[in-house]
């Protein structure tokens, strides 16, 4: 297991710019995740250029491992099964993976405005399940089978993430009967704030998580205590917080001995969306946190 960073964080500068950064910051971080589009507005990557042009595409490769790093995965995060535009993102995602030999893309099952997990009113367990049927299932079975097609070992792996169709683990088995090449972007920051336990969901999911999220959720007991985890305007009840910020290094030490035991060797990927500090402050102190921990578990 090792720690890697999500190129969002440093999306003020370029990419040649954030891995300068990086590797006179953090020089034991080698491994990189980069947005593709969707809702990542970095711009460290010409997605429809490096499908098209092989030439644009090695010299794209060329400037993250000429400065020793690696591609570990791409990020197509976005709503494909609403919009048109984030659906031809994650096919094209899928189609550049293939041509760099990149066996992740970190993603999202996409939602309706209409329907989304969570509602009680009447008639909503219906309308619900003919989403699934009518929409869901069927969208997935197409990009499994185009992911299978472009390259066999190519995981598509989920963020469980609330408005979106998969957002729990019973959500996630479901649409994961589809093919062995669905997985899990375990974040336990979206878990936190679904009163989840991420433990547990690595106890549960095992050798069906394909890649994860360094991230944090900081909690606030008393707006929770009148507003609950689910609001969202005006003064929230939670918030994204940089590794270690919501949850302390005794409980980060347990995840990492959890992903281990589970027998996950891969990237650790520090995303950074903690509004109260810098990202360049905040991806120091998880990417060091989350590394010392790995150290420690490993000996």
């Amino acid at each position: 297991m090792r720690v890697g960073l999500f190129t969002d964080g440093l999306g003020d500068r370029p990419l040649a710019a954030a891995l300068e950064w990086l590797a006179e910051e953090l020089p034991e971080v080698r491994d990189v995740e980069i947005g593709t589009g969707g809702y990542s507005h970095a711009p460290h990557c010409d997605l429809g250029a490096l499908v098209s042009d092989e030439p644009a595409r090695r010299a794209w490769l060329g400037e993250i491992e000429s400065r020793g790093f690696r591609l570990v995965a791409l990020n197509a995060s976005g709503n494909s099964l609403e919009e048109v535009e984030d659906a031809r993102v994650l096919q094209d995602t899928i189609r550049l993976a293939a041509l760099l030999e990149v066996d992740r893309v970190v993603c999202m099952s996409g939602g309706s405005r209409e329907v989304a997990g969570g509602a009680w009113f009447p008639g909503f367990e219906d309308a619900l399940e003919r989403e699934w049927t009518e929409r869901v299932l069927p969208f997935w079975d197409d990009l499994v089978s185009l992911a299978r097609s472009e390259q066999e070992d190519l995981r598509l792996c989920l963020e469980l993430e609330p408005g979106a169709a998969v957002f729990n683990v019973t959500t996630f088995e479901r649409l994961a009967a589809l093919g062995e090449n669905i997985a899990v972007n375990l974040d336990p920051s979206h878990l936190f704030w679904q009163a989840m336990d991420p433990l547990a969901v690595i106890s549960r999911l095992g050798g069906r998580i394909g890649f994860v999220h360094g991230k944090d959720t900081a909690v606030d007991p008393g707006g929770v205590a009148l507003d609950g985890l689910l609001q969202r305007t005006g003064d929230a009840t939670w918030e994204y917080a940089t590794v270690g910020r919501g949850h302390d290094e005794s409980w980060w030490r347990c995840f990492v001995e959890a992903l281990a035991g589970a027998g996950y060797d891969g990237v650790v990927s520090v995303e950074h969306e903690d509004a109260r500090t810098s990202p360049e402050a905040g991806i120091a102190e998880g990417a060091r946190l989350l590394t010392g921990l790995i150290a420690e578990v490993a000996a």
